[in-house]
């Protein structure tokens, strides 16, 4: 293994942009449909995996929330969310805040106490087992009503001590941020932080919207950003973290390779840029496999890598505490490598 490959495996990473149903491998998906019977429209994991040819983001969430019916019972839930977990420790990832869409489940009947308590489960034996801490992060889908979302907001109340944002995912395009100002703002009542994606396929103005509306942390995405110099100066200014996805926004053609990718360039101008896996399932890589993809196609160099890494655990739902701890183990890496 060269020496790049392993500095990127073995540097401690903090991972903010991941939803867990993307973390549904295809193995996982036929145990899972064995065990509630549900039939599935593949004949197996080799037919699944070739299914994961997108167009668009539309035709990545088609086949996702068809994946996503098979995760019935509080086991279900744990058992994704421990898959994930296992692999995130295998990655060296110290923290992640992970996405998770109850409705997507609750329009199919299962509660959202089902949903919420497999996965918080699994995060919990996480932080025993491995030490990785982690945060939940509700997503409200957008191509749903504003009226849904305050539905499912209501749904989360009883569990708000351990849900510590609300976010916004699913089909960007037609379904503008300011659509759910109403919601983020009795979120934002209630305690939580705030958090949407905007910005991926939809336009700039999509991220101030995010940002001067919905009054967001972070912006999940963002790669489109660049189309306004106002912007761009704006996030540098105020620290504003972009949690970008290299592998899948190629995937999904945002950029038609990772060559071509935009990444260094919001780097390079002071943007706070991260990288993620989202959808790792799907989009063919987790964060080491992001990092090693980025790092080739963009030849990032180990301070680059560094400075990314360490934008992460600043940008991070962390105590102060924490982040001290988190960042002093970054750099004692970095120290130990260089020795």
């Amino acid at each position: 293994m060269s020496t790049l490959k392993q500095f990127i495996k073995e540097i401690p990473k903090a991972e903010l942009h991941v939803h867990i149903e993307g973390t549904l491998e295809a193995e996982l998906m036929f145990k899972l449909a064995q065990r509630n019977q549900i039939q599935l429209p593949y004949q197996s994991v080799t037919e699944v995996q070739q299914a994961y040819q997108f167009e668009n983001l539309q035709s990545f969430l088609d086949i996702y929330y068809a994946g996503a019916t098979v995760l019935q019972t509080q086991q279900d839930f744990y058992d994704l969310t421990w898959a994930y977990l296992e692999k995130a420790n295998s990655q060296n990832i110290r923290h992640t805040e992970i996405f998770f869409d109850p409705q997507t489940h609750t329009m199919r009947g299962i509660s959202f106490d089902t949903v919420y308590r497999g996965i918080h489960q699994a995060l919990e034996n996480a932080h025993k087992q491995f030490g990785i801490t982690s945060h939940l992060i509700l997503c409200f889908l957008r191509h749903l009503s504003a009226e849904a979302a305050m539905e499912t907001l209501e749904m989360a109340l009883p569990y708000k001590e351990n849900i510590i944002a609300v976010g916004l995912d699913s089909s960007e395009l037609g379904n503008p941020p300011s659509k759910f100002k109403a919601v983020f703002d009795r979120a934002r009542s209630e305690g939580f932080l705030t958090v949407a994606h905007a910005g991926e396929e939809g336009s700039s103005d999509y991220i101030w919207q995010a940002i001067k509306l919905l009054k967001v942390t972070r912006i999940d995405h963002g790669v489109q950003s660049l189309q306004d110099p106002k912007l761009v100066d704006y996030l540098v200014q105020n620290k504003i973290p972009l949690t970008v996805c290299p592998l899948s926004n190629v995937k999904l053609k945002i950029f038609p390779t990772m060559a071509e990718h935009n990444f260094k360039k919001l780097l390079d101008i002071g943007i706070f840029v991260t990288i993620n896996s989202d959808d790792p399932a799907y989009f063919g890589g987790y964060m080491t496999e992001n990092y090693q993809a980025t790092q080739t196609a963009l030849n990032l160099n180990k301070t680059e890598i560094y400075t990314m890494t360490k934008n992460a655990f600043e940008a991070a739902f962390l105590t102060t505490k924490q982040r001290d701890k988190y960042l002093q183990e970054l750099d004692d890496f970095m120290i130990n490598y260089r020795a």
